[in-house]
């Protein structure tokens, strides 16, 4: 009797591990590096705005409940960062944020605005109280202000020039390429006279 059971709850566990599994590779859009270089050109035709172009004119609904808009940025550089609470690399990147951009920039003509793709502000709201973190955050519930830049896969920066347009776009968190932003943000920012 007691094998029966022990073979049933070995059973169970099983399947829970292959479910687990299973959600943590289809989960839609959360990807690092080497997620990226598996889906090939698939980032690229994800990537909606790209270096060069000029930055959508969206409105961002911040979580105090203001409202910023791209336009009203003019003249500064802007790094604009989706993310999600239940995603590991998003999660990574916010953690190296406050002092490797936002205390680094302060007082320079420079706005870091992080937005959460596709979740409520009571989710956000939970994630903030966790983490601790108290720097302004936008919320993009419907995913309209993400749609306007790409179509899947976070975390995605766009680095926006003083002019609105667009420096760098990048997908998916490692610290190479989070220091290359850094170079980047420092080199647009010089260039403002």
């Amino acid at each position: 009797m007691a094998t029966k059971k022990s073979n049933k709850s070995l059973w169970v566990m099983l399947a829970l591990i292959v479910i687990i599994l299973l959600v943590i590779l289809l989960l839609p859009g959360c990807g690092n590096r080497n997620s990226k270089q598996d889906a090939g050109n698939d980032t690229e035709t994800t990537t909606l705005v790209k270096a060069g172009d000029m930055v959508p004119d969206v409105t961002v609904t911040m979580f105090d409940g203001s409202k910023v808009s791209l336009e009203q940025f003019r003249g500064k550089v802007v790094l604009l960062n989706f993310w999600a609470t239940w995603c590991p690399p998003c999660r990574e990147e916010l953690t190296h944020v406050q002092a490797e951009i936002i205390d680094r920039f302060a007082g320079r003509p420079f706005v870091f605005l992080p937005v959460s793709r596709g979740e409520e502000r009571e989710t956000v709201a939970a994630f903030r109280e966790k983490t601790g973190y108290d720097f302004p955050m936008g919320l993009d519930s419907n995913r309209t202000v993400y749609d306007h830049f790409a179509s899947n896969y976070i975390p995605r920066n766009f680095l926006i020039g003083p002019d609105g347009k667009v420096l760098l776009a990048s997908v998916g968190y490692d610290e190479e390429e989070f220091q290359e932003l850094i170079r980047s943000i420092e080199e647009a920012l010089a260039k403002i006279k």
